[in-house]
């Protein structure tokens, strides 16, 4: 039976493919139009060399030199060899634009809009034919309103797969966009969305994972923990840590607590910086947590949200003296930045 493997290259493009078992990466992605780098086609030259983030292979045969006991430890596999014996998530070390390939368009038509509060906004959206382009969660796509001569890139909030996406949105003061969603959108509505994009996705849990979101920047974990639920039983324990500015702002709590009774071993802490906050918890995001969420190091983190809010939090992180396994994170930057998160 075909596998799905999704191709992440170093601009931040992904591209799904389908292959059999029977051929090689590179056979299977030159078929559907994607020249990934290649200079042999038996495992000499190495320079097929790409990272395997998850799935199950058979690494064929090769030389060395091509690809060392080392570098094959480490999760490097040759393309022109290697086949897939589940779906896969591969990281080919080049641009998009050097291997031919497009990011797709997708024409979609607006469910519903909503305003979650004076700052946040819920877009809902079907494809008008077909489905959306495969994703993962945490990426993102460029939407444009065609009646618009602006696009903007949101990150997906649903769980990829969904007949229906979902984006939060900042409405940003003096934005096109934001005054866009804000005043003029209504369901029936068509916009372009163009991706997918990102390097900041769920990778395969295989140790605790600590979410830190700070204001939108929930919205693609919001995705990474739809897909966790979607994809049932996981042993990992998983923590979020979410915070706003204001307390109107800190939307999809209520999602959030679902989720919760979905994903085992899932806890999650809400917390309010602005002053004046009613909030049980008030500050930032890094006031709580602490070395023992950090698990010896033996944890993921996934950062994101406003570029302060992010480095703050990398920056605690590594007060803390105690290096994650790997750190993910994203920052999000509005066209305007006539207000803060």
């Amino acid at each position: 039976m075909p596998h799905k493997i999704a191709l992440n290259f170093e601009d931040g493009i992904t591209k799904f493919i389908d292959s059999g078992e029977s051929e090689s990466i590179a056979d299977a992605a030159y078929r559907q139009g994607i020249n990934v780098p290649l200079d042999c086609t038996n495992g000499v030259c190495g320079t097929c060399k790409a990272f395997r983030q998850s799935g199950e292979f058979d690494p064929g045969s090769y030389i060395e030199d091509a690809l060392s006991d080392a570098e094959a430890a480490q999760g490097y596999v040759l393309c022109c060899q290697a086949k897939a014996k589940s779906d896969m998530v591969i990281d080919i070390l080049a641009s998009s634009g050097a291997c031919k390939v497009k990011p797709k368009d997708t024409m979609a038509e607006i469910v519903d809009v909503k305003a979650l509060s004076a700052h946040r906004i819920r877009l809902s959206v079907k494809p008008l034919e077909g489905a959306f382009p495969m994703f993962l969660p945490g990426q993102y796509v460029n939407v444009t309103a065609p009646t618009e001569t602006v696009k903007r890139p949101y990150s997906f909030t649903s769980a990829p797969g969904a007949d229906v996406a979902t984006f939060l949105i900042r409405n940003v003061p003096g934005g096109k966009m934001s005054a866009y969603m804000a005043a003029t959108a209504k369901k029936g509505d068509r916009l372009v969305l163009n991706g997918p994009f990102g390097s900041f996705y769920l990778r395969a849990p295989r140790r605790p994972i600590l979410f830190l979101a700070g204001g939108t920047g929930v919205g693609p974990i919001l995705s990474m923990l739809e897909h966790l639920a979607a994809r049932g039983a996981n042993d990992q324990p998983v923590r979020l840590v979410y915070g706003a500015r204001n307390d109107a702002d800190l939307v999809e709590v209520e999602r959030i607590e679902a989720l919760r009774a979905r994903i085992p071993k899932f806890t999650y802490d809400t917390t309010c910086s602005g002053p004046g906050s009613c909030h049980p918890l008030t500050g930032h995001v890094t006031d709580h947590f602490s070395a023992g969420a950090l698990n010896n190091g033996d944890v993921d983190v996934y950062l994101c949200g406003p570029a302060e809010m992010v480095e703050s939090g990398r920056q605690h992180v590594a007060k803390l003296g105690l290096l994650p396994a790997n750190i993910h994170f994203e920052k999000f930057a509005p066209a305007s930045e006539a207000i803060a998160v």
